[in-house]
Protein backbone atom coordinates (compact mmCIF):
# COMPACT_ATOMS: atom_id res chain seq x y z
CA UNK A 1 0.00 0.00 0.00
CA UNK A 2 1.42 3.44 -0.94
CA UNK A 3 1.94 5.74 2.26
CA UNK A 4 0.76 9.35 2.42
CA UNK A 5 3.43 12.01 1.97
CA UNK A 6 3.10 12.83 6.03
CA UNK A 7 3.74 9.41 7.17
CA UNK A 8 6.65 8.40 4.78
CA UNK A 9 9.80 7.71 7.09
CA UNK A 10 8.44 8.21 10.47
CA UNK A 11 7.21 4.69 10.23
CA UNK A 12 6.81 3.32 13.84
CA UNK A 13 6.87 -0.26 12.53
CA UNK A 14 9.64 0.36 9.61
CA UNK A 15 12.65 2.31 9.23
CA UNK A 16 13.10 5.84 8.47
CA UNK A 17 13.11 6.17 4.64
CA UNK A 18 15.67 8.42 3.17
CA UNK A 19 17.24 9.15 -0.41
CA UNK A 20 20.58 10.03 -1.67
CA UNK A 21 21.44 11.01 -5.50
CA UNK A 22 24.52 11.09 -6.58
CA UNK A 23 24.98 12.55 -10.09
CA UNK A 24 27.98 12.22 -11.94
CA UNK A 25 27.96 14.65 -15.12
CA UNK A 26 29.06 13.12 -18.37
CA UNK A 27 29.95 9.36 -17.47
CA UNK A 28 29.74 7.25 -20.39
CA UNK A 29 28.88 3.47 -19.08
CA UNK A 30 31.68 1.89 -20.58
CA UNK A 31 34.17 3.81 -19.45
CA UNK A 32 32.84 3.33 -15.91
CA UNK A 33 33.31 -0.32 -16.30
CA UNK A 34 36.97 0.47 -17.45
CA UNK A 35 37.52 2.39 -14.33
CA UNK A 36 38.51 1.11 -10.88
CA UNK A 37 35.37 1.29 -9.06
CA UNK A 38 35.06 -0.05 -5.83
CA UNK A 39 32.59 2.07 -4.06
CA UNK A 40 30.27 1.88 -6.99
CA UNK A 41 30.28 -1.69 -7.72
CA UNK A 42 29.61 -2.17 -4.37
CA UNK A 43 26.08 -0.56 -4.90
CA UNK A 44 25.80 -1.91 -8.20
CA UNK A 45 25.87 -5.27 -5.78
CA UNK A 46 23.45 -4.26 -3.41
CA UNK A 47 21.00 -3.18 -5.72
CA UNK A 48 19.89 -3.14 -9.04
CA UNK A 49 21.84 -1.83 -12.87
CA UNK A 50 20.06 -0.33 -15.23
CA UNK A 51 21.42 -0.67 -18.62
CA UNK A 52 20.71 0.92 -21.57
CA UNK A 53 18.95 3.70 -19.62
CA UNK A 54 17.82 7.05 -22.42
CA UNK A 55 18.04 10.27 -22.11
CA UNK A 56 15.21 10.78 -24.98
CA UNK A 57 11.96 10.61 -24.62
CA UNK A 58 10.44 7.87 -26.19
CA UNK A 59 7.94 10.56 -27.96
CA UNK A 60 9.15 13.26 -30.12
CA UNK A 61 10.67 16.17 -28.22
CA UNK A 62 13.19 18.93 -28.24
CA UNK A 63 16.34 19.23 -26.53
CA UNK A 64 19.75 19.06 -26.98
CA UNK A 65 22.00 16.41 -25.75
CA UNK A 66 23.89 18.72 -23.05
CA UNK A 67 23.42 19.30 -19.17
CA UNK A 68 20.46 21.66 -19.12
CA UNK A 69 17.77 19.42 -20.62
CA UNK A 70 19.55 16.07 -18.53
CA UNK A 71 19.44 17.52 -15.21
CA UNK A 72 16.25 19.36 -15.87
CA UNK A 73 15.22 15.42 -16.76
CA UNK A 74 16.75 13.94 -14.21
CA UNK A 75 15.59 16.18 -11.20
CA UNK A 76 11.87 17.30 -12.25
CA UNK A 77 11.03 13.58 -13.76
CA UNK A 78 9.53 15.07 -17.11
CA UNK A 79 11.19 15.39 -20.10
CA UNK A 80 11.87 19.13 -22.29
CA UNK A 81 8.34 19.51 -23.63
CA UNK A 82 7.27 19.59 -20.18
CA UNK A 83 10.02 21.50 -18.53
CA UNK A 84 10.84 23.48 -21.04
CA UNK A 85 14.98 23.46 -21.06
CA UNK A 86 16.34 22.42 -24.63
CA UNK A 87 19.63 23.87 -24.70
CA UNK A 88 21.94 25.65 -21.53
CA UNK A 89 20.39 29.08 -22.25
CA UNK A 90 17.55 27.49 -20.25
CA UNK A 91 15.33 29.83 -22.05
CA UNK A 92 11.69 28.75 -21.83
CA UNK A 93 12.08 26.75 -19.02
CA UNK A 94 9.08 25.88 -16.94
CA UNK A 95 10.36 25.08 -13.33
CA UNK A 96 6.79 26.67 -11.75
CA UNK A 97 4.51 24.15 -13.37
CA UNK A 98 7.17 21.23 -13.32
CA UNK A 99 9.72 21.85 -10.25
CA UNK A 100 12.23 20.22 -8.70
CA UNK A 101 11.44 16.98 -7.07
CA UNK A 102 11.98 18.17 -3.37
CA UNK A 103 8.94 20.17 -4.18
CA UNK A 104 7.21 17.67 -4.95
CA UNK A 105 8.39 16.20 -1.24
CA UNK A 106 7.42 19.06 0.36
CA UNK A 107 4.13 19.73 -1.07
CA UNK A 108 3.19 17.04 1.05
CA UNK A 109 5.34 16.37 3.73
CA UNK A 110 6.90 19.87 4.82
CA UNK A 111 9.04 18.29 7.69
CA UNK A 112 10.81 16.46 5.28
CA UNK A 113 14.51 18.11 5.08
CA UNK A 114 16.24 18.53 1.69
CA UNK A 115 19.78 19.76 1.07
CA UNK A 116 21.85 19.65 -2.43
CA UNK A 117 25.46 20.15 -2.83
CA UNK A 118 26.91 20.69 -6.50
CA UNK A 119 29.69 21.73 -8.73
CA UNK A 120 27.68 23.31 -11.44
CA UNK A 121 25.94 26.49 -10.65
CA UNK A 122 22.82 26.43 -13.19
CA UNK A 123 21.55 22.99 -11.21
CA UNK A 124 21.20 25.87 -8.17
CA UNK A 125 20.58 28.81 -9.83
CA UNK A 126 18.08 27.15 -12.52
CA UNK A 127 16.58 24.15 -11.39
CA UNK A 128 16.53 23.47 -7.35
CA UNK A 129 14.13 24.51 -5.50
CA UNK A 130 12.42 23.52 -1.88
CA UNK A 131 15.86 22.64 -0.68
CA UNK A 132 16.67 23.49 3.12
CA UNK A 133 20.55 23.55 1.85
CA UNK A 134 21.94 24.46 -1.41
CA UNK A 135 25.77 25.06 -1.82
CA UNK A 136 27.89 25.03 -5.38
CA UNK A 137 31.39 24.85 -4.79
CA UNK A 138 33.62 26.91 -5.60
CA UNK A 139 31.28 29.94 -5.29
CA UNK A 140 30.05 31.30 -7.32
CA UNK A 141 30.93 28.61 -10.07
CA UNK A 142 34.17 26.76 -11.31
CA UNK A 143 35.65 27.91 -14.53
CA UNK A 144 37.92 25.23 -15.18
CA UNK A 145 38.72 21.28 -15.11
CA UNK A 146 40.93 22.38 -12.00
CA UNK A 147 38.28 24.13 -10.03
CA UNK A 148 35.84 21.54 -10.61
CA UNK A 149 38.38 19.11 -9.06
CA UNK A 150 38.74 21.33 -5.91
CA UNK A 151 34.73 21.87 -6.42
CA UNK A 152 33.70 18.30 -6.39
CA UNK A 153 36.41 17.66 -3.92
CA UNK A 154 34.61 20.75 -1.71
CA UNK A 155 31.21 19.40 -2.44
CA UNK A 156 31.62 15.75 -0.95
CA UNK A 157 33.13 16.98 2.31
CA UNK A 158 30.17 19.19 2.66
CA UNK A 159 27.80 16.62 1.82
CA UNK A 160 29.69 14.26 4.35
CA UNK A 161 29.57 17.10 7.47
CA UNK A 162 25.77 17.29 6.46
CA UNK A 163 24.73 13.86 6.96
CA UNK A 164 27.32 12.93 9.58
CA UNK A 165 25.65 16.07 11.58
CA UNK A 166 22.07 16.03 10.31
CA UNK A 167 18.85 14.45 9.09
CA UNK A 168 18.34 14.57 5.77
CA UNK A 169 15.57 13.46 3.72
CA UNK A 170 16.55 13.75 1.11
CA UNK A 171 19.99 15.00 -0.49
CA UNK A 172 21.60 15.24 -4.16
CA UNK A 173 25.41 15.27 -4.81
CA UNK A 174 26.39 16.37 -7.91
CA UNK A 175 30.06 15.99 -9.21
CA UNK A 176 31.26 17.79 -12.44
CA UNK A 177 35.11 16.95 -12.85
CA UNK A 178 34.31 13.77 -15.16
CA UNK A 179 32.42 15.49 -17.85
CA UNK A 180 35.19 18.36 -17.81
CA UNK A 181 37.44 15.71 -18.42
CA UNK A 182 36.26 14.59 -20.94
CA UNK A 183 35.45 17.82 -22.52
CA UNK A 184 39.38 18.75 -22.88
CA UNK A 185 40.71 14.74 -23.24
CA UNK A 186 38.43 12.73 -24.54
CA UNK A 187 34.77 10.95 -23.80
CA UNK A 188 36.10 7.18 -23.97
CA UNK A 189 37.17 4.24 -22.06
CA UNK A 190 40.69 4.09 -23.18
CA UNK A 191 41.45 8.02 -22.25
CA UNK A 192 43.02 7.16 -19.29
CA UNK A 193 42.37 10.92 -17.85
CA UNK A 194 38.35 10.29 -18.24
CA UNK A 195 38.53 6.88 -16.39
CA UNK A 196 40.81 8.24 -13.40
CA UNK A 197 38.66 11.11 -12.99
CA UNK A 198 35.83 8.31 -12.75
CA UNK A 199 37.86 6.57 -10.42
CA UNK A 200 38.42 10.01 -8.10
CA UNK A 201 34.71 10.89 -8.04
CA UNK A 202 34.46 6.94 -6.96
CA UNK A 203 36.61 7.82 -3.83
CA UNK A 204 34.32 10.81 -3.04
CA UNK A 205 31.19 8.72 -3.06
CA UNK A 206 32.73 6.33 -0.76
CA UNK A 207 33.80 9.14 1.53
CA UNK A 208 29.32 9.93 1.52
CA UNK A 209 28.98 6.29 2.01
CA UNK A 210 30.99 5.91 4.94
CA UNK A 211 29.42 8.66 6.29
CA UNK A 212 25.89 7.14 5.89
CA UNK A 213 27.03 3.79 6.92
CA UNK A 214 29.01 5.65 10.52
CA UNK A 215 25.36 6.98 11.15
CA UNK A 216 24.44 6.16 14.58
CA UNK A 217 20.40 6.15 13.70
CA UNK A 218 21.48 3.91 10.85
CA UNK A 219 20.04 0.64 12.24
CA UNK A 220 16.55 2.66 11.80
CA UNK A 221 16.75 4.05 8.44
CA UNK A 222 16.70 3.03 5.34
CA UNK A 223 18.66 4.79 2.89
CA UNK A 224 18.10 4.51 -1.06
CA UNK A 225 21.30 5.29 -2.86
CA UNK A 226 20.44 6.37 -6.87
CA UNK A 227 23.29 7.16 -9.09
CA UNK A 228 22.68 8.59 -12.22
CA UNK A 229 24.14 10.70 -15.35
CA UNK A 230 22.96 13.44 -18.04
CA UNK A 231 25.03 12.01 -20.79
CA UNK A 232 28.02 10.58 -22.34
CA UNK A 233 30.10 11.66 -24.99
CA UNK A 234 32.20 11.25 -28.01
CA UNK A 235 35.58 13.26 -28.88
CA UNK A 236 35.36 15.80 -26.96
CA UNK A 237 31.88 16.91 -26.34
CA UNK A 238 28.36 15.38 -26.63
CA UNK A 239 26.21 17.68 -28.05
CA UNK A 240 23.84 16.83 -31.23
CA UNK A 241 23.61 13.64 -29.91
CA UNK A 242 20.00 12.36 -30.45
CA UNK A 243 20.98 9.71 -32.83
CA UNK A 244 24.48 8.22 -31.02
CA UNK A 245 24.11 5.89 -28.21
CA UNK A 246 27.72 7.07 -26.64
CA UNK A 247 25.67 9.66 -25.78
CA UNK A 248 22.53 8.71 -25.94
CA UNK A 249 22.87 5.47 -23.54
CA UNK A 250 23.88 5.69 -20.14
CA UNK A 251 22.56 4.04 -17.13
CA UNK A 252 20.97 4.15 -13.55
CA UNK A 253 22.27 2.38 -10.63
CA UNK A 254 19.20 2.12 -7.71
CA UNK A 255 20.66 0.37 -4.16
CA UNK A 256 20.19 -0.30 -0.87
CA UNK A 257 17.93 -2.33 1.32
CA UNK A 258 14.78 -1.29 -0.28
CA UNK A 259 16.38 -1.96 -3.91
CA UNK A 260 15.94 -5.24 -6.35
CA UNK A 261 19.45 -6.56 -6.66
CA UNK A 262 20.78 -7.67 -10.44
CA UNK A 263 20.64 -6.40 -13.84
CA UNK A 264 17.48 -4.67 -14.78
CA UNK A 265 17.07 -5.15 -18.74
CA UNK A 266 13.92 -3.34 -19.37
CA UNK A 267 13.89 -0.01 -20.53
CA UNK A 268 14.50 2.96 -18.30
CA UNK A 269 15.00 6.52 -18.52
CA UNK A 270 16.64 9.82 -16.84
CA UNK A 271 12.72 10.56 -16.12
CA UNK A 272 12.23 7.74 -13.57
CA UNK A 273 14.67 8.86 -10.97
CA UNK A 274 12.12 11.47 -9.68
CA UNK A 275 9.46 8.63 -8.90
CA UNK A 276 11.56 6.02 -7.59
CA UNK A 277 13.16 8.59 -5.03
CA UNK A 278 9.38 9.79 -4.36
CA UNK A 279 8.00 5.64 -4.27
CA UNK A 280 10.64 5.05 -1.62
CA UNK A 281 9.91 7.71 0.55
CA UNK A 282 6.75 6.88 0.09
CA UNK A 283 5.09 9.33 -1.36
CA UNK A 284 2.10 9.13 -3.72
CA UNK A 285 2.63 10.51 -6.84
CA UNK A 286 0.06 12.55 -8.27
CA UNK A 287 -1.16 12.31 -11.69
CA UNK A 288 -1.84 15.74 -11.73
CA UNK A 289 2.61 16.31 -11.36
CA UNK A 290 2.09 14.88 -15.14
CA UNK A 291 5.38 12.97 -14.43
CA UNK A 292 6.72 10.69 -17.34
CA UNK A 293 8.79 8.56 -15.12
CA UNK A 294 8.29 5.24 -12.88
CA UNK A 295 9.29 3.97 -10.20
CA UNK A 296 12.37 1.36 -11.09
CA UNK A 297 14.42 -1.32 -9.36
CA UNK A 298 12.35 -1.38 -5.98
CA UNK A 299 11.25 -4.48 -3.74
CA UNK A 300 7.32 -4.81 -3.85
CA UNK A 301 6.42 -3.24 -0.36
Amino acid sequence: MMLTAMSAGLLADGPARKVLIIGIDGCRPDALAAAKTPQLDKLIERGTYCVDTQILADRETPGDTVSGPGWSNILTGVWPDKHGVIDNSFKGSNYAAYPHFFARLKAGWPEAVTASFTTWMPIQEKILSHADVGRNFPDPAPKNLVEYVSGDRDATTACVEYITKQDPTAVMLYLGQVDETGHKFGFHPKVPQYVSAIETVDAHIGDVMTAIEQRPSLAKESWLIIVCTDHGGVGLNHGGGRKTPEIRDVYLIISGPAAKQGRHEEPTSQVDVVATALTHLGVELNPAWKLDGKAVGLKDR
